[in-house]
């Protein structure tokens, strides 16, 4: 087996033990020992401390915190971020996630209204730290990332297909494959080419302003687009996200302090969360 076909393997490995603990957790409540937990892993703890360490960056034990429901009630209240006014979020075209240096340009309205009409749309799967990932993409970024663990394969690529009807699409990880490796090792640049509406488009680059590890809400999404009223317009906008995690629409919670949804299946996105609010407090212990 080569270093690439084990590191996917362990990546896709490491989602489903997410999954499980997820469950386990959700059942057992927070208070379950760290011999509990590994139990239900059908894992020594010591594996189950060298697994969850080296894919997240902390120790299982304290990892479980940010498995919990209660992770966005906890995130809203000490990481919450205010967007400014849609003038100074939106329209910048870059941004860093980690040491991932984003760039980005969207679609004109025209070429949108076509449905991708003389758009070549270049797909592969890839394995990632949260399951499978079907990604998408043209000659100028990445266009569509979706997570399948939850919604199944086929449902995946019938979803994004259906975004662009009149596009051409072509089987071809390989082109994508420098912008796919970059994100998920979140290092070096990663080029989006955002396909939307143009109030898509505004929503969307409005979540690009929150960092990893940082959560808002709806409403502040409404309010830094110029729309403070539209915040049902928000939540569908930000349910139709078609590049999953680098548009961070996981980001986005309830003020009440709940999940809200996710196109991709709420457990995908409590990984996500759980895993951007661990290392960023792993992070934050290093420089402090």
């Amino acid at each position: 087996m080569s270093h690439i076909d084990q590191h996917a393997d362990e990546t896709a490995y490491h989602y489903q033990i997410i999954r499980r603990a997820i469950e386990a957790i959700d059942a057992g409540g927070p208070g379950l020992t760290l011999e509990e937990l590994a139990g239900e892993m059908n894992m020594s703890p010591a594996h189950f401390q060298r697994l969850f360490t080296r894919w997240v960056g902390v120790s299982p034990k304290r990892y479980q915190q940010y498995l919990t429901l209660g992770l966005a009630k906890t995130l809203l209240r000490d990481r919450f971020t205010t967007l400014e006014t849609a003038n100074s979020v939106g329209l910048s075209g870059s941004g860093r996630l980690h040491d991932l240096f984003l760039k980005w340009e969207a679609m004109s309205p025209g070429d949108f209204a076509r449905q991708g009409a003389g758009l070549t749309i270049r797909w592969g799967w890839f394995d990632s730290p949260f399951g499978p990932a079907l990604v998408m993409g043209t000659d100028r970024g990445l266009c569509g990332l979706a997570f399948a663990a939850e919604t199944g394969a086929d449902a995946a690529m019938a979803d994004m297909r259906a975004r662009w009807p009149k596009a051409e699409f072509v089987e071809d990880p390989g082109a994508l494959a420098p912008d796919v490796t970059a994100a998920f090792a979140q290092k070096g640049e990663t080029h989006l080419h955002l396909i939307g509406a143009p109030f898509q488009i505004k929503v969307w680059e409005a979540l690009l302003a929150v960092p990893s590890g940082h959560v808002t809400s709806y409403s502040e999404i409404a309010a830094a687009v110029g729309n403070p009223k539209a915040v049902r317009a928000v939540g569908t906008a930000v349910g139709r996200n078609p590049v999953s995690w680098l548009i961070p629409c996981h980001r986005a919670l309830r003020k009440s302090g709940e999940l809200g949804g996710y196109h991709w299946g709420l457990p995908v996105k409590r990984a996500l969360l759980a895993w951007e609010a661990a290392r960023a407090d792993a992070d934050d212990r290093k420089t402090a």
